[in-house]
């Protein structure tokens, strides 16, 4: 039964009349585990702010390396070798025709390296002095690497005459393909008309995605092909369509998807090798591979992954609760700090991660649960694989604003607040040197785009103007190329734009920073030395000596103070010498105004003699009551022997 109890005062906090011994008790517990710099009054308090602000770091910090174990945890540095070795064979092997992937310009190209060297990679089912792999029907690429399941070729066809011939040119053109879009696409069946090739399925109905290739972004539907598991099959079902013509001017895209599973490292690679053929003529090669993990728990270390994951989301529960406890108490001006909001990105974050985790683990196993049972179908993890992939993208910005948060902890540190006091105070004037800035920038870009747009590739789209400024900025550029595609305008553009954004706007932008950098530090140095967190741990330390009685008493500490002085003592030298022996300052405040009856923080002779005096009785009355404790403790104990004695007799 709880009855009604005074709460016991809270440093920093006012305390609350009538409050019950269970309300206290959670309210101590509150304070204990999510006590923080916003949940304290801190502003009158330095050192419980140091401490507050200790405690939060050395939490974070755990956190911080439980992340970064659950990050690294799920890479390796296999990924980079298994992906390497996907695209040499499907992307640098060259055919006996001399045709690879990335030399692909025409359709003929596409069908000599669809018939070469892509069915020469997918299907290996021998070694190499011609014996027998004795898999069946799979194949091991490498000998190594599972194919999942069959291959998949699909193509995206635009409508004839989606766009409109130009009269004096009617008669000689007699169709008209226009650049992709989705509103244009091709749905009638064509050729053979039978078969998934011939005719066109919807995204819903592939279940397929958008894909984001060089030109444009292509949609999930179009005619399919799936292949064979065996490399005659594939080889047959590729020549009937080279034979039907299943490629024609309408073709806007090809795209051949494929998994491998390598058990050795428990690595999938989910492959998309895509040809985009434009409204111009010719094609346009480009591949995609992701190398990603998503059967999670295997070895010991996936399970030692798997406890880090627990300690996470008790980490992200913690959090959350921190940051209620802190919103309810400030309010909307909680959002005024940029680190109030950095928190709630980390944790929003990593809620998504969470849920994400989740949901990957059950696709996953639905998946393979099919597959298995069906091993002649196409394995789709494209969707699977960008969504890891994401996920870990996520998990790299997250791991980002973790570090980063870190200086929300060393803030309390003068040497620390240099940085964000030097961007803080200078982001006005940065903000408007960016819009100056900017306008410069972008009317080079659009002269470069205008002039060098139609002959060279780093200036050929808007986008790539912005990025190719930025590297000559940073001295990487191609003066040449410029000096071709226009020779009077193309070296007039690069020296006005050295001589302009680089000499003069460039080092207007350091010189902000750099002006506001000696203001701050400048400041900073003139400010009185406050409480650090290198007294709190020499405090503690002195503290934790005292507790081991290897430390003289409080009393001896302020008798050796007060003889260490010549003279006249004043606060300040009386207040370093008792902080180096681990005394707090209200302690030490709080002794020495007591015999400070002027107040002038001196104490004459005359103070010090009166503060001997009563030290001297403090002392002597210390030690007459611990003589009294010993004597009985130890009457205690013969009154124990004796009556243990009297027992013995009696039986």
């Amino acid at each position: 039964m709880c009855l009604e109890t005074p709460h016991r005062k809270d440093p920093g906090r006012e305390p609350s009349p009538g409050l019950s011994c269970c309300g206290s008790t959670a309210l101590t517990l509150t304070h204990r585990l999510w006590g923080t710099t916003l949940t304290e009054n801190t502003s009158n308090n330095r050192e419980l702010f140091v401490r507050t602000t200790l405690r939060e770091l050395l939490v974070y910090l755990v956190f911080l390396v439980d992340i970064c174990l659950l990050t690294y945890g799920m890479t390796s540095s296999s990924t980079y070798y298994y992906t390497k070795a996907m695209t040499d064979l499907f992307v640098n092997t060259a055919g006996e025709s001399g045709v690879k992937f990335q030399s692909v310009g025409t359709m003929a190209d596409f069908w000599t390296y669809a018939q070469g060297p892509l069915l020469d990679g997918l299907y290996w089912t021998r070694w190499y002095n011609n014996e027998s792999l004795n898999s069946r029907d799979q194949s091991f690429i490498y000998y190594e690497n599972m194919l999942l399941g069959v291959p998949r070729m699909r193509q995206i066809k635009i409508k004839n005459n989606s766009c409109k011939v130009h009269k004096d040119f009617q008669d000689e053109i007699t169709g008209c393909f226009d650049v992709y879009n989705d509103k244009k696409e091709e749905e009638l069946s064509f050729g053979l008309i039978n078969g998934t090739a011939w005719s066109y399925h919807t995204e819903r109905e592939m279940k397929g995605s958008s894909h984001w290739g060089l030109l444009t972004t292509y949609s999930g539907a179009g005619y399919y092909q799936d292949l064979s598991q065996t490399k005659e099959e594939s080889a047959a079902t590729l020549a009937d369509l080279l034979n039907n013509l299943w490629m024609d001017r309408g073709t806007r895209a090809v795209f051949i998807d494929f998994s491998t599973y390598n058990a050795n490292i428990n690595m999938f690679c989910v492959i998309r090798l895509v040809v985009e053929f434009p409204a111009t003529g010719g094609a346009i090669p480009s591949y995609q591979i992701r190398t990603v993990k998503l059967i999670r728990y295997i070895t010991y270390w996936d399970f030692f992954i798997l406890g880090c994951e627990m300690v996470f989301c008790l980490f992200i529960l913690y959090y959350v609760v921190e940051e209620i406890l802190e919103v309810r108490i400030h309010k909307l001006s909680y959002f005024k700090s940029i680190w109030n909001i950095l928190d709630i990105v980390v944790i929003m974050l990593a809620i998504v991660a969470i849920i994400f985790n989740v949901f990957r683990t059950v696709k996953v196993d639905n998946l393979l649960g099919k597959l298995l049972k069906q091993p002649h179908i196409y394995a789709d993890f494209e969707f699977l694989a960008f969504w890891q992939t994401q996920y870990n993208n996520m998990n790299a910005v997250n791991l980002f604003f973790a570090w980063i948060k870190v200086f929300k902890y060393i803030s309390f540190n003068k040497t620390m607040t240099q940085l964000s006091s030097t961007l803080g105070r200078c982001a006005k004037d940065i903000l408007g040197f960016a819009i100056m800035f900017f306008i410069v920038f972008f009317a080079y870009a659009q002269l470069g785009y205008l002039l060098f747009g139609t002959e060279v590739e780093s200036f050929s789209t808007f986008v790539k103007c912005i990025f190719t400024q930025f590297r000559i900025i940073l001295g990487d550029f191609d003066f040449d190329a410029i000096d071709r595609a226009n020779r009077v305008l193309g070296p007039i553009y690069f020296v006005t734009y050295v001589f302009f954004v680089f000499f003069v706007l460039l080092n207007m932008f350091l010189a902000i920073i750099n002006d506001t950098y000696s203001e701050v530090k400048e400041e900073l140095s003139s400010q009185k030395d406050e409480l650090q967190i290198t007294d709190i741990i020499k405090q503690s330390y002195m503290k934790t000596f005292t507790k081991l009685k290897l430390k003289k008493e409080k009393i001896s500490d302020v008798q050796k103070a007060l003889r260490s002085g010549s003279g006249e003592i004043e606060f300040k030298d009386f207040r370093e010498t008792l902080k180096e022996m681990g005394h707090a300052d209200h302690e030490i405040s709080a002794a020495f105004s007591r015999f400070d009856r002027d107040g002038n923080q001196i104490l004459d002779e005359d103070e010090q003699e009166r503060m001997k005096i009563e030290l001297e009785e403090k002392r002597v009355c210390c030690c007459l009551a611990k003589g009294k404790e010993t004597a009985g403790k130890l009457s205690g104990t013969t009154n124990d022997v004796r009556n243990r004695s009297h027992k013995l007799l009696n039986f």
